[in-house]
């Protein structure tokens, strides 16, 4: 009875209770494991713990080929119930479906998760612009584009427009 669950959990990572209808046992169990699996399906992970476990998880995992391995710029939790994530992925190469399944367990394990369902998406990062990104309306320091307001002003024979 008490290597079960352990077979179980372990391979699942889904909590089992033993119950019994007829003498009543296990019942605040069942209920202790609803309320710790409900905080767990409602958690929130910060985006700066995530990249740090990030930076963990893909050092120890084994590439097939290191060119070929997807850069991810960041990762972050989007949503809770049930926790979704999103890993930005720089350049062409996106995680194959080996690699989500494994950020998957990564997560589960570490950060306590088992029996939640996780979701983990991809988006592409575009490459910044080999020349420093300056075009015609980005004139500031920072990258951002600035644009030009127009300000009309108004005089007593017509509006002049005044850049």
């Amino acid at each position: 009875m008490e290597a079960v669950p352990q077979e179980i959990q372990t391979i699942t990572g889904i909590p089992v209770v033993f119950i019994s209808a007829l003498e009543g046992r296990g019942r605040t169990a069942v209920l202790h494991r609803v309320i710790d699996t409900y905080e767990k399906w409602c958690s929130r992970l910060p985006t700066a713990r995530l990249n740090r476990w990030l930076q963990k998880v893909m050092s120890r995992h084994s590439w097939k080929d290191q060119a070929a391995q997807p850069k991810v710029k960041y990762f972050t939790q989007v949503k809770a119930r049930p926790p979704t994530f999103v890993a930005f992925v720089r350049g062409k190469t996106q995680l194959s479906d080996t690699d989500i399944r494994f950020l998957t367990k990564s997560l589960k394990e570490d950060f306590d998760l088992g029996g939640i369902p996780i979701r983990i998406m991809q988006r592409s990062v575009a490459k910044k612009d080999a020349t420093g990104g300056s075009s015609s309306s980005s004139n500031s320091k920072s990258g951002k584009p600035v644009y030009k307001v127009a300000e009309r002003v108004v005089s007593d024979k017509r509006s002049v427009l005044v850049e």
